[in-house]
């Protein structure tokens, strides 16, 4: 592709645009959120407690409600994100982590919809897709595709 003068305006203003995004407030509380969750040894403990948990329901998926454990490891998998989602740090996190999906959500729709009112943009953080994950099975990987 041969470069024109508004090609590397339009690169320009993205990156203009990507240095805003990431000196704003919304990223910043973001970053601090995240630094104060990652230095917390109890978020962490219950993070790791949620992935070792959701390891083991990802085996017990396979055979579904068949499975001779499927009721304590679905009991035990809603225990566990219920304790790290109550945490104030994983909490705290989790609203400055979907605030900045909002601002990310609202800078793509800006774009797209001041290139033409059918460019599709991200929303209220979903994919591209019309509903589903967009992964194209029909379905199969038990989304609403």
């Amino acid at each position: 592709m041969i470069a024109t003068m508004e090609y590397v305006d339009i690169l320009d203003y993205s990156e203009q645009l990507g240095k805003m995004i990431l000196q704003s407030d919304v990223m910043q509380k973001y970053r601090q959120t995240r630094k104060q969750l990652e230095e917390d040894k109890e978020a962490q403990q219950l993070i790791q407690a949620f992935i070792d948990i959701k390891e083991h329901y990802e085996d017990v998926q396979r055979f579904g409600r068949y499975h001779p454990d499927f009721n304590e490891v679905m009991k035990n998998v809603r225990k566990t994100k219920r304790a790290m989602d109550m945490n104030d740090k994983v909490a705290t996190f989790k609203i400055a982590e979907r605030n900045l999906q909002k601002l990310l959500d609202e800078i793509s729709q800006y774009v797209a919809l001041s290139v033409s009112e059918q460019v599709k943009a991200p929303k209220d953080g979903a994919a591209l897709s019309d509903g589903g994950c967009g992964c194209g099975s029909g379905g199969g990987c038990g989304c609403a595709s």
